[in-house]
């Protein structure tokens, strides 16, 4: 008796390929070569999307352990890639094809650049014939492709024979992997990558990435003016927290009693509730002014740019100390003492000079702060810090923000403590710089760096692989949405536990707000959107609109499910004043 539900039609049955021949199935190509070489080099999960030149990467795939994550659009893989190097420490791969599949990682990659997220992008290359600008007009011919990546990430690699594939593809780790992590490139033609091979499997592939130890003079050196300073104030940037330092950090801050402002990409570096914590408002003046100040301030792992800097209106009074791993960012803004250094090698050394110079957990000016009032009197840095955060609410409170502060608040309430966060470039997301706390290192991510729109949701994809079981939050705006749309696709495909919150006012609403203080009115800021509610349904995603007053519990509930899910906000969101503009 059939069993068949008469209202649905019938799905043709699919037919089974025939099996292959054995001498077939067992022939390896430089595909395989490349899949081996990564997972020798532990790889365990790669992004990407398959092309007509990649096809020997994708085919030697299913010979293999490693877990693809396959999205629709080549720039939105490289945003998951992204955040899942972020979010691991380690190395994520990309798999692309040659041409536009390549040119559409490029805003991904520098994402990753400006964020030191270390992103392998493993694209295919015309065959070898056709590589040198000879114009034989094969399909995706570019004159140089590597030349459009050389710009952007930080080494540029290709493998023209399969014998140098495994090498190839380790250099490119190590160079990912090196202080400071970064996207690298390396293509492959498609011809090396679909020829045979008899060479064994690659079983062991090792890289030798060197530790950046700071010098020990310079350690001395800015122990001594941090050890004799009377108010030093660290600022501590996206350094700290991909060196997993916030512990040196904290012993540190504590040591020197050492108020501590964390910048946009160095958010949970520093508890946010802390007594010397001075969050991360540094696009306030109150904090700028108390930042230039400092008669010392120790920044690590920033390089003080436009936005670490309030727009480059930062002018320090006082002697700068700065730890850096990239060395181009060392004194590119401000003269310092320099420190070229992993930030957890250079706090863990700084910390322990320090205790040598002022004794264990006591600053050497205890005995004079206690003369003129007491070490805990209204000189303290824990008063210092508590009047500063009481000027700065002061100032927002004072602008009528009442919706804005209360969608925040309702976003953080929502968000398990466990939970992560990726960002896209909406003003939700400028308020979370400032205003949210991540409640625990590694738990932020944002397109700050670059500032690309449609990194949030593709990148809360890529949070969830590496670490599922975590609820992930997307927040976009409905402009930003649009980029990313299609990866609702993805989401269901793998069931990825990820609550995308799209805040949708009818357009770019940054841009919107930044046209109409500069000109007076806004053009190209608005927009028709789709239903996003109905849109997401028919991805099979369960999807709601809420409003402010229901957003913390229609937030909540959406966390707490298994799987993919939208939460619509209508809402007209304000930024807050700049303070960078005023004389």
């Amino acid at each position: 008796m059939s069993t068949t539900n008469p209202a649905v039609p019938a799905v043709p049955a699919v037919p089974t390929a025939p099996e292959a021949p054995e001498a077939t199935r067992a022939r390896r190509t430089g595909g395989d070569l490349v899949v081996e070489s990564l997972a020798a080099l532990g790889a365990r999960t790669v992004f990407g999307l398959p092309g007509q030149h990649a096809l020997g990467i994708f085919d030697a795939l299913r010979r293999s352990a490693l877990r693809y994550v396959g999205l629709r659009v080549e720039n939105n893989a490289g945003f998951a890639a992204d955040a899942y190097a972020r979010t691991t420490h380690g190395v994520a791969p990309l798999l692309v094809s040659t041409g536009p599949g390549a040119l559409m990682t490029l805003a991904a990659l520098q994402e990753a650049a400006a964020g030191s997220a270390a992103v392998l992008a493993i694209g295919s290359q015309v065959p070898l014939a056709g590589i040198g600008g000879g114009r034989h007009g094969y399909l995706h011919e570019l004159t140089d492709q590597s030349a459009s990546f050389r710009g952007v990430v930080k080494s540029v690699h290709t493998a023209r024979t399969a014998s140098q594939i495994p090498s190839a593809v380790a250099d490119a780790w190590a160079s990912a992997l090196s202080a400071p992590h970064g996207p690298v490139w390396l293509e492959i033609p498609q011809d090396v990558l679909l020829a045979p091979v008899d060479v064994p499997p690659v079983a062991e592939l090792t890289v030798s990435v060197p530790e950046l130890r700071p010098r020990a003079e310079l350690i001395a050196a800015a122990a001594d003016r941090l050890a004799g300073a009377r108010t030093p104030v660290i600022l501590a940037g996206g350094g700290v927290v991909r060196a997993g330092a916030e512990a040196e950090l904290l012993t540190l801050a504590e040591r020197l009693r050492a108020p501590v402002a964390t910048t946009f990409g160095g958010k949970g570096a520093f508890p946010w509730e802390h007594p010397l914590s001075l969050r991360s408002w540094l696009e306030d003046r109150h904090t700028t002014r108390f930042l230039e100040d400092a008669d010392t301030l120790l920044v690590v792992g920033s390089g003080l740019g436009e936005l670490s800097s309030n727009y480059h209106t930062f002018r320090p009074r006082g002697r700068v100390i700065q730890i850096e791993a990239d060395l181009g960012k060392l004194e590119s803004n401000h003269a310092a003492l320099g420190i070229h250094a992993d930030a957890r090698q250079a706090l863990g050394a700084l910390a322990a000079a320090v205790a040598e110079r002022v004794g264990e957990g006591e600053r050497e000016s205890a005995g004079s702060a206690a003369a003129d009032g007491g070490a805990d009197g209204p000189d303290a840095p824990e008063a210092a810090v508590a009047g500063l955060l009481a000027r700065v609410r002061e100032r927002i409170d004072g602008q009528g923000l009442d919706l804005e502060q209360q969608v925040l608040a309702a976003v953080r309430d929502a968000l398990p403590d466990e939970g992560v966060s990726c960002w896209d470039m909406t003003i939700l997301a400028y308020w979370a710089w400032s205003a949210f706390d991540a409640r625990r290192p590694n738990a932020l991510h944002s397109a700050q760096g670059a500032g690309g729109l449609g990194y949030g949701f593709p990148a809360a994809l890529g949070a969830a692989v590496a670490e599922p079981g975590r609820p992930v939050l997307a927040v976009s705006g409905d402009g930003g949405a649009m980029y990313s749309i299609a990866e609702l696709a993805t989401a269901r495909q793998y069931d990825l536990p990820v609550t995308w919150l799209i805040v949708d006012d009818g357009g770019y609403g940054i841009l919107r707000e930044y046209m109409t203080d500069a000109f007076g009115q806004a053009t190209a800021t608005e927009l028709t959107r789709p239903d996003f509610v109905a849109l997401a349904g028919s991805f099979g995603v369960p999807a709601l609109r809420t409003s402010p007053e229901r957003l913390r519990t229609d937030l909540a509930a959406a966390l707490a499910s298994p799987g993919p899910s939208v939460v619509v906000l209508p809402a007209l969101l304000r930024m807050f004043a700049p303070t960078h503009l005023a004389p």
